[in-house]
């Protein structure tokens, strides 16, 4: 540490970052015991490195610095306390979880213990308070408290021992230290990999430790291979999005090297948390990131999964974006590891789902897939999009004529009512817009679109297509009785995953 230090007090930019990087965690464990609000508490720490990097060259002894960054950083606690007017929310209060249906029965008793047991912490004395904060929630080592603190470990073990002592008068449960080990939800030196900019914000406004990654992608639509990464490959997906989704060529190229860029630097985390549901667009994103990782070996980093199909109080459960930021932070800490088992698989399914080969698709389902419980609803789903010997249509277009022939006249109604039916697939607006305009395109349409002006794409919405109706033409009410087949009519050009549907 002290050589990162000499190096930024010359200036240089990679030691700053690595110094906020090695101390962020434990400042903002200090300043959320002062300000007891999470807001103030980051504000707190950024203040209090940027006045620290200012006066970096004045300090006279290096190994000095943890704990004259601490002086720095409780006079900036002190200052935000005498300002501070609003109310605040207990961070204990976080883990409650809306609603009283137990189809997430393991994560609501686990939270029940954790909030118990968050209460008894919160009466602790500060000392105590803060050591087991330190310790039990960030996963500190206590030789890394004690140079924080700046006391000595012999005193932090006996803060420690107290504080059991304390807690197991209030708290009787068989395995005291396990609770405590439960509790640990990860420090700075994570990144959280997530699917979609939503989750992302709502995690961040939680307070989620580390830092987070968004994987844009959709994995369902377009061609996919084996290696995403090869310039060929990257060229004639982003060519691809780009006709049919509106997606900028060069902008699609620029997303998947920045964030490919992220994943090959793994190797700085001290754990990876990958954040996803039990849909098709999820299960493709999953098992293509557990393909990649499967061929670059972990070391030390440890691979964790959070993955889930259900919530309590949620009858129809579309994804972890319905959740609110308290709600997603209640599966904070809730993340199983992965190992050799589910890495296997997912190598397995992401190649059985780029392959050219149909057949290999189909094999897929003949294959134990239980280690990666929700793989096996998504890839059915997935085979369900290829056009059935009775009509010419897949799973999308035959439930979309049955809503708009059940009265379901309106675009973005239309999209709702086919995507809470098809929630397995996990299928975007542009994917739809995608499916219904050519559902409505001549010489063969299934649809009648009254009043298109034209359809929303990647950066520009059309507010008139909220007024559009949908109709079924006679051909589309012939197809879906079954009196026609559609891909007779008009052939096939269609990728699904890597299978290249084409007549």
């Amino acid at each position: 540490m002290l050589q990162w230090i000499e190096a930024a007090k010359r200036g240089e930019q990679s030691a700053c970052e690595y110094i906020v990087r090695q101390f962020t965690g434990m400042a903002l464990t200090v300043a959320y015991e002062r300000l007891c609000d999470v807001h103030l508490a980051e504000d707190a720490v950024q203040e209090a490195f940027a006045e620290a990097f200012m006066n970096l060259p004045k300090l006279q002894q290096q190994e000095a610095f943890p704990g004259w960054f601490k002086v720095i950083l409780e006079r900036q606690c002190s200052r935000m306390l005498r300002r501070k007017r609003h109310p605040i929310v207990p961070i204990h209060e976080w883990g409650q979880i809306a609603g009283d249906q137990a189809s997430v029965a393991a994560v609501v008793e686990r939270r029940e213990m954790q909030a118990s047991l968050r209460i008894s912490v919160a009466g602790l004395s500060p000392q105590l308070r803060l050591a087991v904060q330190l310790y039990y929630f960030q996963g500190y080592s206590i030789p890394e408290i004690s140079i924080c603190l700046g006391v000595s470990v012999s005193t932090l073990k006996k803060r420690l021992f107290d504080a059991r002592r304390m807690l197991k008068k209030s708290l009787h449960v068989a395995d005291f230290i396990s609770v405590f080990h439960d509790l640990y939800e990860g420090g700075t030196g994570m990144l959280h990999i997530v699917n979609g900019d939503s989750v992302a914000e709502k995690l961040k406004k939680g307070g989620i430790q580390g830092e987070i990654l968004v994987w844009r992608e959709v994995y369902p639509h377009g061609p996919v291979f084996r290696h995403m990464d090869a310039d060929q490959n990257r060229r004639q997906r982003a060519q691809y999005l780009e006709q049919t989704l509106g997606i900028p060529h060069n902008e699609y190229i620029q997303t998947c090297k920045n964030q490919e860029e992220i994943l090959q630097n793994f190797g700085k985390y001290k754990e990876i948390v990958l954040w996803f549901e039990h849909d098709l667009f999820d299960q493709t994103m999953l098992c293509y990131l557990l393909h990649w990782l499967y061929y670059h070996p972990l070391g030390d980093t440890q691979l964790n999964l959070l993955c889930i199909g259900s919530y309590p109080g949620l009858e129809l459960f579309r994804g972890l974006g319905q959740l609110s930021a308290e709600q997603l932070q209640t599966l904070s800490g809730t993340w199983q590891p992965i190992g050799q088992e589910e890495l296997a698989l997912g190598k397995k399914v992401w190649e059985a789902y780029t392959s050219a080969e149909w057949s290999e698709h189909l094999q897929l389902l003949k294959e134990d897939t239980s280690s990666l419980p929700f793989v096996r609803d998504a890839f059915e789903a997935h085979l369900a999009r290829i056009p059935s010997d009775r009509n010419g249509i897949g799973i999308i277009e035959q439930v979309t004529l049955e809503a708009v022939s059940e009265g379901i006249h309106h675009p973005y109604e239309l999209f709702k009512q086919v995507g809470d039916r098809l929630h397995v697939l996990g299928m975007g607006d542009l994917e739809y817009w995608y499916r219904l305009k050519k559902m409505s395109e001549e010489p063969s349409p299934l649809l009648q679109i009254e009043g298109l002006t034209a359809f929303p794409d990647y950066h520009d919405s059309v507010p008139s297509f909220r007024q559009c109706v949908v109709r079924l033409t006679d051909l589309g009410q012939q197809v879906l009785t079954g009196e026609a087949n559609w891909e007779d009519m008009i052939g096939a050009d269609e990728w699904y995953g890597g299978f290249h549907r084409l007549t």
